[in-house]
């Protein structure tokens, strides 16, 4: 592996979503990885613990919520902040190469692991060639 430099990246905050539930919503950072059968993201969201996470596919796009609990924050008055406590929100298109009903998601130390399966027939396979 080669060395990389690490760079910080500002939140961002998602624009232009209707919302039912008060708060700033940031999109997490994805990292996404295509493997022969399947494709992995993953969702970095510190704070959201597994079960504030809401991850629904509905008309082929993937919705990812995440939800921080306020209440240690609250009573907190600090000096000095790098960054803004908030929720999070980001949606994918997926076309129809990914097998919907094998998706799966778990979650560990803030990151969310979701894996999509690619539907069969778009799975890489070996034709066995014969002799005439």
């Amino acid at each position: 592996m080669t060395e990389q430099e690490i760079a910080t990246r500002e939140k961002q905050q998602v624009q232009g979503q209707e919302k039912t539930r008060a708060g700033r919503f940031f999109l997490p950072e994805v990292d996404i990885q295509e493997q022969s059968d399947s494709l992995k993201l993953f969702a970095d969201m510190p704070g959201v613990k597994q079960s504030d996470v809401e991850v629904t596919l509905n008309n082929g796009v993937l919705t990812i919520v995440g939800t921080v609990s306020t209440e240690v924050y609250q009573k907190l008055t600090p000096l000095y902040t790098e960054y803004n406590v908030g929720n999070y929100f980001r949606q994918f298109e997926l076309n129809e190469d990914i097998d919907a009903q094998r998706i799966n998601a778990s979650m560990k130390d803030g990151v969310l692991e979701l894996t999509l399966p690619k539907s069969e027939r778009t799975r890489p396979r070996r034709i066995e060639v014969n002799a005439r």
